[in-house]
Formats: C-alpha cells, structure tokens, sequence
C-alpha cells in the first residue's frame, strides 16, 4: 500500500510515517515508479508506535524495543535489556516530575506572597514583561 493508505488506516499524518522511515522505526519499499510501498504489517507497526510514543518513549527506546512488541497495544516480551531500558526511561520520568512539582511548590508560594501584598505600593502592572519573557 502507499504511504497515503497507510495514513488513511492508521489516522497518522505523511510526514509522521516518512519520519518514523527515516528513524529506522518503519520500512517501505519502493516500487518501480519510487513511491513508498508498505506491506500490511506496516498498519501493525504504527499503531505499535503511536502506543510506545504516548507512552512517553523516544523514537531512539522505540527503535530498541519494537523487536520486542507483539500485537497492536503492544506486549512487551520481558528481555532484560528491555526492562533495564524501560526502568531507565521511567526514572527520568520520575525525575522530571519531582521537579515540576518543586517548580510548582516555589511559584505556589510567589503567588501567595504576591497576593498577600497590597497591590497599593505598586505601579500598575500591564502584563507586557511576562509577554517578552515568553517569546
């Protein structure tokens, strides 16, 4: 099937697919004319990717674990060097979170001194630093 079949079955965009190819997640062939050409595992294959990658997986893990995934949600055969891998990707997980959480503790207690503040000592505040920080 071509690459816009593909896209059609498995509700992922073009460029997505091309991009999973070129990570070395996906393979096509290519048919007399060039155009991509994807057997039907390929349909089995991207839904196994857009499992891992909502599971938080780099392109790079999901590369090293697909050898693993059986059917579409996918079950993970349990080598070791896959839990290592995935034990790995959940303590960086872990990590980010625990430092959102004390970013969210140290703006929680901004805001509550900010509010405490009579807002009478101030000149008035039009937002626009905050807008040029952003950008």
């Amino acid at each position: 099937m071509r690459i816009g079949e593909l896209s059609r079955r498995t509700g992922v965009h073009t460029h997505q697919l091309r991009y999973y190819e070129a990570q070395g997640l996906l393979e096509a062939g290519r048919g007399a004319n060039g155009y991509r050409d994807y057997d039907e595992s390929a349909v089995l294959r991207v839904r196994q990717i857009r499992h891992l990658l909502d599971a938080g997986l780099s392109s790079e893990d999901i590369a090293y674990l697909l050898p693993c995934a059986v059917g579409e949600t996918p079950e993970l055969l349990g080598c070791p060097e896959l839990l290592t891998a995935m034990r790995s990707r959940m303590r960086r997980i872990d990590d980010r979170m625990e430092q959102l959480a004390r970013s969210r503790a140290a703006l929680a207690v901004y805001i509550d001194a900010a509010e405490r503040v009579s807002d009478e000592n101030y000149p008035p505040f039009d937002g626009s630093g905050l807008e040029r920080a952003r950008a």
